[in-house]
């Protein structure tokens, strides 16, 4: 009887549930297929009653039962809802409210235009972001390093001047589409896609670049307030202005976004009138400024203008532009569930940076120029003569030798002063006043940017400027209290090194996350942008070690501590660099690289959320789970 009764019971379950059962529940497996929407859940329950033993075989009964079916697999075309933080253009995009850093109340409303092919007041509308990048362009530092080029080279490294400022159009049109695409700046993206470890590191390195940066600033305003003061105001007493007028101009920011780009706008023009001013003085050869620009080569150059050429690649793309371009492209109201209105937004975002680079180009063109024609195998005495003859007591920075002067931001303006007026000079400070100010404040906001993505750690914008400008300050403050002039210029060539090492660290993820399909959608760059965008990043961090290792070649002079120092610090940074590579590779689609034991044994939570192989990702539904795990994951 027992066993009669079990068989009845296997039968039972067979069509479907006994009496006290409920009807299994057949679920998708979305683990096999997470770009599918869970389906609703079914369940069929028959009336809850005491069991009774079923009757002799004669007689049956039992409760009405019907076939279960299945319910169907879901069909391919994605068709549910998605929410209305998700996008269709990126994974990355949604609710992203929480890492908003720039002006998140303040978005720049974009007017309709009937027009689809062009509109300028479009172009105006999106005109900002663009201008306060190029700043980077024409800091202190740049305008050391395009004076410097003049003086060793002429006009012969004009043509490298204006590659590397196409070289790195290129790299700011990638870095503002990721802005643009996902709605998140490069740092917070690297919060997101990178495990802890590499993350911090690519923080520490971002920092270092942009104190780097700081310092050049700090310098080149220090500069600019001891020739304006007549040298009444020591360099270091400059230095410590530059704490005070920071925290003035960056309360400008109250005012409102359009303003404070207005402000930036207008000291951009105030170099470009200063240094145009300078042009026009010292009427350099047209013919030859032509020629410059479009016959490469550098005939009559000696190591120090190759060493030169060099630098100015390094001067022009710096590293921590990138992060600020994707972060500043932000404060245009884009609908990025819309993909007409992000490809529109990416159009007129490059249309900007290209004109914003252009005014940067044709000023750096004016500086290289003007000492080209006016510095160019001159001698220290030749300028220590002048200054006398006009009476100009800044003439003797020159030593009383025949060497060719060694050009720096004081020295390239006493020059001026003493052969075209002592008006010349004070223009010529104001221009530098106005790059170092300019930029501090973006150098603040980037960062901030960097700050908060990458650690997602809130400070007040005081408490950042005071912890960067303090770090900046000490250095300098110290160097130009306890040495003269020409050593902290000199400064300038060291941080130059510093700030190409740490180029590597913005380039590689800008490209690996704009090539990755998962976080740019159809957006992601195509063949032939990732070959040529990979090329010239392959060129630009080749040529910028070249340079640091020749630089610290000169600088150790055989220290045996020293060279183990430097090779300690290069395993840690060669390491750092082949783990970012091949995340690179992955995205690019080379996804076999990742899956050589060794290395995806490190690499699984990079080779997850870079995956760019997987289907389902232009429309995002269904992802928000999925980007939950990858939060946890990278944490």
């Amino acid at each position: 009887m027992g066993t009669e009764e079990e068989e009845e019971r296997t039968k039972k379950r067979r069509r479907g549930g006994d009496d006290n059962s409920t009807t299994p529940t057949t679920q998708h497996n979305y683990a096999q297929d997470q770009s599918s929407p869970p389906l609703p859940t079914t369940t069929t329950t028959t009336p809850t009653t005491s069991y009774t033993p079923p009757p002799p075989p004669t007689t049956t009964t039992s409760t009405p039962t019907t076939s279960y079916t299945p319910p169907p697999p879901p069909p391919p075309t994605l068709t549910p809802t998605t929410p209305a933080s998700l996008t269709e253009t990126s994974a990355l995009s949604h609710n992203n409210e929480e890492f908003d850093t720039y002006f998140s109340d303040q978005r720049i409303f974009i007017p309709d235009s009937k027009t689809k092919l062009f509109s300028f007041r479009k172009l105006w509308a999106f005109t900002g972001p663009g201008f306060l990048m190029s700043i980077a362009y024409l800091d202190p530092g740049n305008i050391e390093s395009d004076l410097q080029s003049g003086t060793l080279a002429s006009y012969n490294l004009l043509w490298i001047l204006m590659w590397a400022t196409i070289l790195g159009l290129v790299m700011q049109r990638l870095s503002a589409r990721l802005g643009t695409v996902t709605g998140l700046h490069l740092a917070e993206v690297c919060y997101r896609c990178y495990p802890t470890v590499p993350r911090v590191l690519l923080w520490i390195m971002v920092e270092i670049a942009i104190i780097g940066s700081d310092m050049q600033e700090v310098i080149g305003t220090s500069i600019a307030i001891y020739m304006l003061s007549n040298q009444v105001i020591p360099i270091w007493g400059g230095v410590l202005i530059t704490i005070v007028d920071t925290f003035t101009f960056l309360g400008l920011d109250r005012y409102g976004l359009r303003k404070l780009e207005a402000f930036f706008a207008l000291l951009i023009a105030i170099m470009a009138v200063t240094f145009g001013y300078e042009y026009g003085v010292a009427k350099p050869d047209q013919l030859a400024v032509l020629k410059g620009l479009f016959v490469p080569g550098c005939s009559g150059c000696n190591q120090k203008a190759l060493f030169q050429a060099v630098g100015i690649i390094g001067a022009v793309i710096m590293p921590h532009n990138l992060y600020l371009h994707s972060a500043l492209v932000k404060s245009r109201e884009v609908d990025r569930k819309n993909k007409d209105e992000v490809r529109e937004a990416n159009k007129y975002f490059f249309i900007e940076a290209c004109v914003a680079l252009l005014c940067s180009f044709i000023i750096n063109v004016f500086v290289v120029s003007v000492f080209a024609e006016g510095l160019y195998h001159v001698t220290n005495q030749e300028v220590r003569d002048r200054c006398e003859a006009a009476n100009n007591t800044h003439g003797d920075i020159f030593p009383e030798n025949d060497e060719y002067v060694d050009a720096d931001l004081y020295k390239g303006g006493v020059f001026l002063g003493c052969t075209f007026g002592s008006a010349c000079m004070y223009i010529w400070a104001v221009g530098i006043l106005a790059a170092g100010q300019s930029s501090t404040m973006t150098g603040t906001y980037v960062g901030q940017f960097a700050m908060e993505g990458f650690l997602n750690l809130r400070w007040k914008r005081w408490q950042r400027i005071l912890l960067t400008r303090t770090i900046a300050i000490l250095p300098t403050f110290f160097i130009a209290f306890y040495k003269d002039i020409n050593d902290i210029t000199g400064m300038n060539d060291l941080l130059n090194a510093i700030m190409s090492l740490q180029l590597p660290f913005a380039l590689i993820p800008t490209l690996t996350f704009t090539s990755s399909e998962r976080i740019m959608g159809s957006f992601k760059n195509g063949l032939f942008t990732k070959i040529l965008s990979s090329l010239l990043s392959v060129l630009v961090i080749a040529i910028n070690l070249w340079f640091v290792i020749n630089f610290l070649h000169d600088k150790l002079n055989g220290q045996w501590w020293a060279y183990l120092l430097v090779v300690a610090v290069a395993i840690f940074y060669f390491t750092l660099i082949f783990y970012l590579t091949v995340i690179l590779i992955n995205a690019l689609g080379f996804t076999r690289v990742c899956s050589i034991p060794v290395i995806s044994k490190y690499l699984k939570p990079a080779e997850y959320y870079l995956d760019n192989t997987q289907e389902g990702y232009d429309s995002m539904d269904g992802f928000q789970q999925e980007d939950i795990k990858m939060d946890e994951a990278s944490r």
